[in-house]
């Protein structure tokens, strides 16, 4: 009998698996209570003999994502007592206080395909607990989630968010890991904006994810190459602002594991290449309260946007600078703060702007929203959230008059963004004093290991000391 029929391990259809993330997808949608949930959970994992492991997944203070596979059996009875090292992981812990605890969010939970994944598993998302059972200071998710909790409990708002991921897609295995051996990206596809021929490397990786989206419930809108050689984008519908962040952290994973299986590596690299469009994460924002009414909807407001709306905006063009590090978190992410690329580097709002860092779109009653342009890639998107959703409900206003179209600009080097975020009293209200620090901590050491003029081509060090490229080995040679 052949190896692979002796593990009756679960394998769903993509159709099933679909149908399965959608509902719970529902359920977290109407905030269903979260002991119901987790009661169902476990009893589905009890019940589920094919199950074999589940992948908890979590995040570190620069958003890189990690999983930890726990035994399905040992996970249903030690579900409330989950351990790891968190002084493995930078930005968390000193290792003379490491141990750190998990516990489920039983909503974020979802089937995957077997195909890309493994057969037997299902995906879980973990809060991370201090050793005492209280939320670790360190984990931004856990901040985005009381956010969250708090405005829906006090004004009933729903924040809402939806993002446009670019990428891009080069030939070869770990082409991001062997940069500093190469040199160079190689493109898999030249055809353009919406061009791309059936068949050819970057369609079947465009198709390929698009269908393992839509297995795990991500309602997909429309996929297309972007504008520069081999790049792409990927849209799915908008959702609450955790389980939006959750879909950033599943979709980059997902594209990872897609192209390895194609032999190709995925860049969320802001600006891989030099001379083409970067890449960014238009992070469309809105708020709508219990009736599920949009608050940023006015037909009679200028550009149809409510009073309410535009505050929300002229708080965030106020604390521009100070988050600039929050949305923009590597030093190739300042390449992509350049004029000559539709930059949105210039902190003001407009409808028809591309170069503003906030734009606001064509809209109607349900579609009614701000777009936050200024925003990488690769940054930690339960900071981003944090911070779009935090300053533009609870940060201040300028006075100056003309603040919507000021003749202010983004930094466009590391360094300077990170003076800023340093010196800001509104980040600290953001973060706490301490993880602030540890942050501004991380992007200084990886800025120091990078030639500080960025110059007009790609550096190997800001590739290889990139925090999603990171490699254990290469950072203890430095």
């Amino acid at each position: 009998m052949p190896l692979n029929e002796l593990r009756d391990f679960l394998q769903l259809t993509y159709a099933e698996l679909e149908e399965l993330n959608l509902k719970a997808k529902q359920q977290r949608k109407d905030r269903v209570p979260d002991a119901q949930i987790q009661a169902e959970r476990l009893k589905y994992l009890d019940n589920e003999e094919r199950i074999k492991a589940v992948t908890v997944l979590f995040s570190d203070l620069e958003g890189r994502l990690h999983m930890l596979d726990y035994d399905k059996k040992f996970l249903v009875k030690s579900a409330d007592n989950l351990t790891f090292d968190g002084s493995s992981i930078r930005g968390f812990t000193p290792q003379r206080e490491s141990d750190l605890r998990l516990a489920l969010d039983w909503s974020a939970f979802y089937w995957a395909p077997a195909d890309f994944f493994g057969p037997g598993k299902v995906l879980v998302f973990g809060d991370v607990l201090d050793r005492d059972g209280t939320p670790f200071a360190g984990d931004v998710r856990g901040m985005l989630k009381r956010l969250s909790k708090d405005v829906y409990e006090k004004n009933g708002y729903t924040l809402n968010a939806a993002n446009e991921i670019e990428g891009f897609l080069f030939k070869g295995l770990d082409a991001e890991r062997r940069f500093h051996e190469t040199g160079k990206f190689e493109y898999v596809n030249t055809g353009g904006y919406y061009h791309s021929l059936p068949g050819d490397p970057l369609r079947t990786f465009i198709d390929t994810v698009a269908e393992v989206q839509r297995a795990m419930g991500f309602q997909n809108e429309k996929d297309h190459p972007e504008v520069a050689p081999s790049q792409f984008e990927i849209n799915y519908s908008y959702g609450e602002v955790v389980a939006a962040a959750d879909q950033i952290q599943l979709y980059k994973l997902i594209c990872r594991q897609v192209a390895t299986q194609l032999g190709m590596t995925v860049s969320f690299l802001p600006k891989p290449v030099v001379g083409v469009n970067g890449s960014g994460m238009h992070t469309n924002v809105s708020i709508s309260n219990k009736d599920g009414k949009n608050l940023f909807w006015d037909p009679k407001g200028e550009e149809n946007l409510s009073k309410f709306a535009w505050e929300f905006t002229d708080r965030i063009l106020t604390h521009g600078n100070d988050i600039c590090l929050m949305l923009n978190s590597s030093v190739n992410a300042y390449r992509r703060l350049d004029p000559h690329f539709e930059a949105p580097n210039q902190i003001k709002a407009s409808a028809v702007d591309r170069g503003s860092m906030v734009r606001i779109p064509i809209g109607n009653e349900r579609s009614a929203r701000v777009e936050v342009r200024s925003v990488a890639p690769d940054a930690n998107p339960y900071m981003v959230m944090l911070a779009v959703f935090k300053t533009g409900l609870e940060g201040t206003i300028s006075s100056e008059a003309n603040l919507r179209q000021a003749d202010r600009f983004l930094p466009d080097n590391i360094y300077d963004a990170i003076t800023n975020f340093r010196n800001a009293e509104w980040t600290t209200t953001l973060l706490t004093a301490d993880v602030k620090e540890r942050y501004a901590e991380l992007k200084q050491g990886s800025a120091d290991r990078c030639p500080r003029l960025l110059g007009t081509f790609v550096k190997a060090q800001e590739v290889q000391y990139h925090h999603e490229v990171y490699n254990q080995f290469l950072w203890n040679q430095f």
